[in-house]
């Protein structure tokens, strides 16, 4: 069983940065790539990022590249979502995910993710 906790979210002003983790625990989540989503009141789940196993490689989605980053730390089973430059558009609930690694292609939909955190509100806000 794999189990997923968030935490760093919180409220800030445009413009700033904050920084989310998720601490996994569970034998096999070191050859697990982990996501993170997001999701706004009334829309569907959307893909942030996600690392691959060995933290090697990571995929950004479109809609925050460049401004957030995604790292992780094995031997404490970390992964890390520095958000920088946030804006109004970025308030949301941010949810760790773990997916089976893939050799071929990212998975950014949330149904490929078969384990979630209970998420953490991040609010933008002037």
């Amino acid at each position: 069983q794999v189990q997923l906790a968030e935490s760093g979210g919180g409220m800030v002003q445009p413009g700033e940065s904050l920084r989310l983790s998720c601490a996994a625990s569970g034998r096999i989540v070191s050859k697990l790539d982990m996501g993170w989503f997001r999701q706004r009141p009334g829309q569907e789940r959307e893909f942030v990022a996600v690392v691959n196993w060995d933290g090697v490689d990571s995929y950004i989605g479109g809609s925050v590249t460049g401004r957030f980053t995604i790292s992780r730390e094995d031997a404490k089973n970390f992964v890390h979502l520095q958000m920088n430059d946030l804006n109004l558009e970025d308030t949301a609930v941010y949810y760790c995910a773990a997916t089976n690694s893939s050799r071929f292609h990212w998975y950014t939909l949330p149904h490929h993710y078969a384990y979630w955190g209970q998420g953490t509100q991040v609010t933008v806000s002037s």
